[in-house]
This record gives structure tokens, sequence and C-alpha cells, in this order.
């Protein structure tokens, strides 16, 4: 009797769970949701790039902060357990930090500088197709693009009198981990973590000095999203 109303049971939750058809060659998966770039940065020291400093190392070192924003993936499935992905954001911006140099703005604060990092991945997907739960991983190629560098009130008229800040774009590698749980055939779950190669080099001319100064940055931030995807085929 006992096993007759387990059995009964069981085949209840299985009438009641929705049978869900996850990802197969041909779809493509539209995700969405909050995507916060962490930097771990490292940094040379700040030196003289050109002018009157040429060459002498001013010592201290860079820093960034991080930023969350609306991150977008797109994904095409090659086949049912391979896809290629697109990951785009809104731009992000990062409060930029220099301490421990002889060019050292007041509060440390240098600026302001916004960036775009598409990054083009490959993805393998090693779950079977029919299960609901789809854990993934990938590699790929990053691009990252600098643009709308803004010098604080306390480097522009500090001592040093900064100019002319400006950050190098730059071509990296990148790897991720993620997860979509299907909700329907249609509607998903996701969660994702990545590791991109940002290697950069800032420059700002220094008017005090009459020299440029730059710093190289190893920026390598890890980036975390939650959202939510739709999937559909032509």
């Amino acid at each position: 009797m006992k096993k007759s109303i387990l059995a009964t049971s069981v085949l209840a939750i299985a009438l009641a769970t929705p049978m869900v058809q996850a990802h197969k060659a041909g779809d493509i998966i539209i995700r969405a949701g909050a995507v916060t770039v962490d930097p771990h940065e490292s940094s040379s020291s700040i030196k003289g790039d050109r002018g009157a400093a040429a060459g002498a190392n001013l010592g201290g070192k860079a820093t960034l902060d991080s930023d969350t924003q609306l991150g977008l993936n797109f994904a095409y499935m090659i086949t049912d357990h391979i896809g290629v992905e697109l990951l785009g954001a809104t731009p992000f911006t990062h409060n930029v930090r220099v301490k421990g140099t002889s060019v050292e703005p007041a509060n440390g604060k240098l600026g302001k500088v916004s960036h775009l990092p598409p990054t083009l991945s490959l993805v393998y997907y090693p779950a079977d197709p029919s299960q609901a739960f789809q854990p993934y991983m990938g590699v790929g190629l990053n691009y990252t693009w600098f643009y709308s560098e803004k010098l604080s009130n306390s480097a522009k008229n500090g001592g040093a009198q900064f100019q002319n800040f400006r950050v190098k774009d730059t071509w990296g590698w990148a790897a991720q981990i993620g997860a979509d749980y299907m909700i329907t055939d249609n509607l998903m779950l996701n969660a994702q973590v990545r590791y991109i190669n940002i290697d950069t080099r800032a420059t700002v001319y220094s008017q005090a000095l009459q020299t440029r100064v730059k710093v190289d940055l190893d920026v390598n931030p890890w980036v975390y999203m939650v959202g939510i995807g739709y999937k559909f085929s032509l």
C-alpha cells in the first residue's frame, strides 16, 4: 500500500513538472541582467615618458574601483552542445586613483574613465539537452575600448597641473563559467562569472613638470552577472 502511494505521488509530481527542452542547434539566446566589473589590478610605478622627466621613476601606483551596469549576452547554438556568445553591456565608468607618488593629486583621485568590453566566446554545454539545468564553460577574445577620460579638479588644478588624460584600448583573452536554468522551453535564469585579461597603459601630461607620465596597468577584472534569458529559433 505504501509503495503504491509513493509511486502515485512520484507520478503526480512528474506530471505536474513541465518538460522543457533546453538548448539545441539553431537556438538563439538573449540574456540580460546586472553585471559587475571588479578590477583586480596591479600597476607599474608611475614614470616619466616624454619631456624633462623622461625615464624618471616617480614611484606610486594606480588603482580602479568596480562598477555595475546592464549586461547583455547574445548566443547562437552551433550544435546541441557548442555555441558562440557575444558579451555586451552599457558603458562602465571607473574612478582612477594614484597614490605614493610625487605627482599625486591632492586627494589621490586622478579622474574617471569609461569603457566597453565586448567579448566573443566559444562556449561548451556538457549536459544532456533535455535537462533543465545547463552549466557551461567558455573561452574567448576580448576588446576593451576606453573613452571619455576625465581628470578630476584636483588633478587639473593641483601642483602637477595635469592635462590630456588617455587610456589605451586593448585586446586580451577571456574565460567563463556559468549556468542556465530553464523555467519554460523559452525562459531561463542565468548566472555567470568571467575573467578578462586587460593590460593597458594610461598617460597624462604634467604642465608643472613639462613632461608626460605613464603607468602600465593590468586591470584583469572578474566579471559577475545574474539575470534572465530568452531562447528562440528562427
